[in-house]
């Protein structure tokens, strides 16, 4: 698991790969990951985006933005947690993964990025 504390919201992540939904032959590597956003500051804040950056190690790269995650915009007092999980297919046995969340102090409605922790997606096959 890799954990950060970006503008007082805790990200930790911790990567599965999924053996059930890959096919090696095929080069498709399917992984999920469990993310958990905690709260750390005195105000309550929204999650509104995200922003991910996603290598494969064959040089391949892309970028995914959008509203919220997992369908939600999940808002969190201070102290509070939210976890969910979500997946990532790669063309290869190893990859990363980092980005932002867009985030809104909703006291103020002043937005701010939390970074999320760079994380590796590795095949079990290819630790050997």
């Amino acid at each position: 698991m890799v954990s950060k504390i970006s503008e007082g919201v805790e990200i930790s992540v911790e990567t599965f790969y999924q053996p059930d939904y890959s096919n090696p032959a095929n080069s498709e590597f399917m992984f999920a990951y469990r993310i958990t956003l905690e709260n750390h500051n005195n105000f309550t804040v929204k999650l509104l985006r995200r922003h991910w950056f996603i290598f494969d190690s064959n040089g391949q790269s892309r970028e995914v933005e959008g509203e919220g995650v997992v369908g939600a915009q999940p808002v969190l007092q201070p102290g509070k947690q939210f976890q969910y999980v979500s997946g990532c297919n790669l063309r290869t046995e190893m990859g990363r993964m980092h980005g932002t969340y867009l985030m809104e102090n909703q006291n103020d409605k002043i937005s701010f990025s939390v970074k999320i922790p760079p994380f590796e997606m590795i095949a079990p096959a290819k630790l050997n």
